[in-house]
């Protein structure tokens, strides 16, 4: 069968150049999948992706599952889980990642998040809003504290690495222990996490989403923390039990804690996680095309994994 590329990424008319440049003589379609916002547009025709081997881009699973010509699918998301479940891609068909791309960006926000409230400034803008003037006390400083990184991939690495500029020491859990990477003092396995919790001055989550990673933080572990410990989430809303979190807080417990994601998204307008004072909360921007820098490194491993899957070689941040 003749190779199709379908690529949905969103390109310059450069990078178009050296795509078809990667795969010369193989059939590429290239759409204009641009918005207002500058973000790509979801495909919902399965029709635009009829006869394709291959697919660049983060498409509807039920339009990619139609597809029985594809052979190969690179996401713009790090995660894939929709296109992990059964039937979600046709038989045989290999998935990857966009993994790279986003932890410069989300590793940021996170530690912006975090050092603005060490020092309290949620707080402050809040007496700002009510022209109020008053010290509100101690604050925090990362030197000699203890991060802990639950999930230590490419974001976790690169906010431990932040965090290290400021003295502090960070200890990343992952499934298997491996020698410390950049950005980490010591690497552990998730399964120690309820002996860490208690020694964490800060807790950061950048997981996936998987069966055991549903509500990994529930009130027990909660309650394991330090009371004045700060919790950051950048991976997946499910992680953390929103009721939990929101009763936590709401006795006092905690300094503060940071959320991108949460348990639904949107956040309902009722929830209680609105009113917390020492509480972050953003709407999913950590991440997505919101640097530029992110795009480009979208673009930058598909192109080499395209280079790869024409030459028959192995592909990086296969995931199926």
């Amino acid at each position: 069968m003749s190779e199709l590329i379908f690529n949905a990424l969103p390109l310059t008319e450069a990078e178009q150049a050296q795509f078809k440049a990667a795969a010369p003589g193989v059939e590429q379609r290239f759409l204009p999948l641009m918005d207002n916002s500058g973000l790509t547009v979801p495909l919902s025709d399965p029709t635009l992706v009829e006869g394709a081997t291959v697919v660049l881009g983060s498409l509807p699973a039920d339009v990619l599952s139609a597809s029985p010509t594809l052979k190969w699918l690179q996401t713009w998301s790090a995660g894939v889980d929709v296109y992990l479940k059964p039937g979600a891609l046709p038989d045989g068909a290999m998935l990857t990642s966009a993994v790279g791309a986003y932890g410069p960006s989300v590793a940021d926000h996170l530690f912006a998040c975090l050092l603005a409230l060490m020092k309290r400034l949620p707080q402050y803008r809040d007496q700002q809003r009510g022209h109020c003037w008053s010290d509100l006390g101690t604050v925090k400083t990362l030197a000699g504290a203890t991060v802990l990184a639950v999930g230590a991939g490419d974001i976790g690495q690169r906010f431990a690495a932040l965090c290290q500029t400021m003295g502090a020491h960070t200890v990343g859990l992952k499934r298997t222990v491996c020698p410390p990477p950049a950005g980490l003092d010591e690497v552990r396995t998730l399964d120690e996490l309820d002996q860490w919790l208690p020694k964490a001055d800060v807790v950061v989550l950048a997981l996936p989403q998987t069966p055991a990673t549903i509500h990994i933080m529930d009130q027990r572990r909660l309650d394991l923390m330090k009371d004045d410990a700060i919790l950051l989430n950048g991976g997946r809303g499910s992680a953390i039990d929103p009721q939990a979190l929101a009763e936590t807080l709401r006795v006092g417990r905690l300094w503060g804690a940071a959320l991108d994601v949460t348990e639904p998204e949107p956040l309902p307008a009722d929830s209680p996680l609105w009113d917390i004072d020492n509480l972050i909360l953003t709407p999913h921007v950590a991440g997505g095309l919101h640097l530029e820098g992110t795009r480009e490194r979208i673009v930058a491993i598909a192109l080499e994994n395209l280079k790869r899957y024409l030459a028959g070689e192995p592909l990086k941040n296969r995931m199926k």
